[in-house]
């Protein structure tokens, strides 16, 4: 049976936590640490009441997420932050969030594994955050039919277009999870096409005016990726089963 620390040791080096930048609120790293062992692995896109209570339920102690628990900072331990903290403490439930390093590893990041399920190739770092690229570009001409077929197999579902550019791309990028308030700053780096997972209403608008085609793939649905891939080669290399807790906003 796997001690957490060798986990976390393995986790924060393969993520590279220390070297990658981060909004304050992330908290890179283990949030909530259990007895100690590790017998059964979950996956999660947020660290939120339902899925911390289904961990539990289902006999996971080690629960990882995308989203972790202390987005809005340092703040009273009372109502649904105490009630998330009881129920991981009460069911020996360990949690680690990994933000930005998951959505860009190249292994087992977001936005390379929706690159790959999208059969894009030949991809390049793209789009500053925080003093590193996060997404992935890539020069490649497809229809935007043809695109969005692509794109709803690769998230299992539909997806918004906004068909402000050409009907055949010419240069792709990619930026998992909320980026569509970010439609100007794409653009300025040269792409006709940009895949994200979801913006402000105004985003529909200025994807027309600066002449590129703006796909929603879902917030939720484009960072499913990382945190499945990232148990998967947990549970591998610590020989421990692991499973996916989904609980999908739509959004």
């Amino acid at each position: 049976m796997p001690k957490l620390a060798a986990l976390v040791t393995h986790l924060d080096r393969y993520l590279r936590h220390a070297e990658i930048g981060d909004y304050a609120g992330a908290w890179n790293g283990l949030q909530v640490e259990n007895s100690g062992e590790v017998k059964r692995i979950g996956a999660a896109v947020d660290a939120c009441a339902w899925t911390i209570e289904r961990a539990v339920a289902q006999g996971v102690d080690l629960l990882l997420v995308h989203h972790g628990l202390f987005w809005n900072g340092v703040q009273p331990v009372t109502g649904v932050t105490r009630r998330k903290i009881k129920t991981a403490l009460d069911g020996n439930l360990a949690i680690y969030s990994s933000h930005l390093p998951l959505d860009l590893h190249p292994t087992v990041g977001n936005t390379a594994l929706l690159a790959r399920a999208l059969g894009l190739k030949n991809v390049t770092p793209f789009f500053e955050a925080k003093g590193q690229k996060i997404g992935l570009q890539t020069r490649v001409a497809l229809s935007r039919a043809d695109l969005q077929r692509r794109l709803e197999k690769a998230v299992g579902g539909a997806v918004h277009l906004c068909p402000g550019g050409p009907e055949k791309t010419a240069r792709i990028g990619i930026v998992t999870g909320g980026a569509g308030g970010e439609i100007s700053k794409a653009a300025a780096e040269g792409v006709d096409t940009f895949i994200t997972g979801e913006g402000p209403h105004h985003s529909y608008t200025l994807a027309e005016e600066l002449g590129v085609n703006l796909f929603y793939g879902g917030h939720y649905a484009t960072e499913t990726f990382g945190v499945k891939a990232l148990a998967a080669q947990l549970a591998r290399r610590f020989r421990v089963p692991w499973e996916f807790i989904d609980h999908p906003t739509g959004l």
